[in-house]
């Protein structure tokens, strides 16, 4: 019976990367960490022969690639130089799909909105005081007006971010905004119109993480901001 199973019956797992695109991926991470940054300069062939155990046959085949995708370029009596860094790859951004997912995502704005709300607080400046002041009013005229005022909303926490002076912390909520949008649209269709008292209540959540700002006080502050994200996350779960 074994005579009769065709080759398709047999699984054959990837023929495994050949030494010369192993070499090659181990320059790009030496690249990628900055170990030859300073001149751009790659060591030469003997040297990288030496450094991963392999023949110059090997090393050239690598750096043949890396000159055939743009990163390397050779240049005559003086070596192969970085010509540009390689890309990496872009993690896929976490979505939110599911209940869970939205109680994770309030977890994480906790940490990070209130970390970044705190150095704001010791951080801000006169620019971060008008910049907070005036996205805040534009958001209050957005809601009088009856728009959904998310944008406004989206304004606000990265003026808060900026005011930080932490340029990880607007990072972060600048790649978050896309799941905080989602999360602000959803509370408004979930929870209860807006009402003028609905209004009331964001507006002196806002207000009051503002003015701890521009007071100085780190402990307002955080309480502040804890408060308006715990209050946000019940807007969805207990349509406030």
């Amino acid at each position: 019976m074994l005579d009769m199973l065709t080759p398709l019956s047999v699984n054959r797992a990837s023929p495994p990367p050949s030494r010369s695109e192993q070499i090659c991926k181990l320059i790009i991470a030496a690249i990628l960490r900055g170990e030859w940054s300073d001149n751009r300069r790659l060591p030469t062939e003997v040297e990288l022969a030496s450094r991963y155990s392999a023949s110059r046959t090997t090393v050239r085949e690598a750096l043949s690639r890396l000159r055939s995708e743009g990163v390397v370029v050779s240049r005559r009596g003086s070596g192969n130089y970085i010509q540009r860094w390689p890309s990496q790859p872009v993690p896929a951004r976490p979505q939110i799909e599911s209940i869970h997912d939205i109680e994770r995502y309030y977890a994480f704005r906790l940490c990070v909105e209130v970390g970044a709300a705190e150095l704001a607080s010791q951080a801000r400046d006169e620019t971060d005081i008008l910049r907070m002041r005036s996205t805040r009013e534009a958001l209050h005229q957005a809601q009088l007006a009856g728009r959904t005022a998310v944008e406004e909303d989206l304004a606000l926490h990265m003026a808060i971010a900026h005011a930080s002076h932490n340029p990880f912390f607007v990072s972060t909520i600048e790649h978050a905004l896309g799941p905080i949008r989602q999360c602000m649209e959803l509370a408004q269709n979930l929870g209860r119109p807006h009402g003028a008292e609905r209004i009331t209540g964001i507006d002196d959540e806002h207000d009051d993480i503002v003015q701890s700002i521009i007071d100085g006080s780190r402990e307002r502050t955080a309480a502040a901001m804890r408060h308006h994200i715990e209050n946000a996350r019940l807007r969805i779960f207990e349509g406030r």
